[in-house]
């Protein structure tokens, strides 16, 4: 499952720009079947700046802990409260409910989102059809 209308990294997050002017970040199905059962998570706070390419985050499973990558520069504007209590939504919905954080990038979208993946990439990379 690889939504057509969002943006991914190298590092299985998603990125969906929203009317706004901000961007969503999640971690893609793909990642989230790799971690297993998901049991926590630790989001950058409100207000804190990010870079493209730097840890913001950790994702807990009961098989390991991964770091959550920034998918642009910017600030982030939202966080997805939910998690903290029942972080099992990102297994269950990866690019619904289970979506971690909201940044204002520094460029807007689309520039900030033009060095990302587009679904067809991130297909090639993890080698789904």
């Amino acid at each position: 499952m690889i939504p057509e209308d969002l943006r991914y990294t190298d590092a299985h997050e998603w990125v969906r720009a929203t009317s706004d002017g901000t961007v969503r970040v999640g971690v893609t199905d793909y990642a989230q079947r790799q971690l297993g059962d998901v049991v926590f998570v630790q989001l950058p706070e409100i207000g804190q700046r990010v870079v493209v390419g730097v840890a913001i985050g950790e994702v807990e499973s009961t098989k390991s802990v991964s770091e959550l990558f920034s998918p642009v520069t910017g600030e982030v504007v939202g966080a997805n409260d939910t998690l903290a209590d029942q972080p099992e939504l990102v297994n269950a919905e990866p690019y619904g409910d289970g979506w971690m954080l909201e940044i204002r990038p520094d460029e807007p979208a689309p520039g900030s989102l033009e060095g990302l993946l587009d679904a067809s990439a991130y297909r090639s990379l993890t080698n789904q059809s």
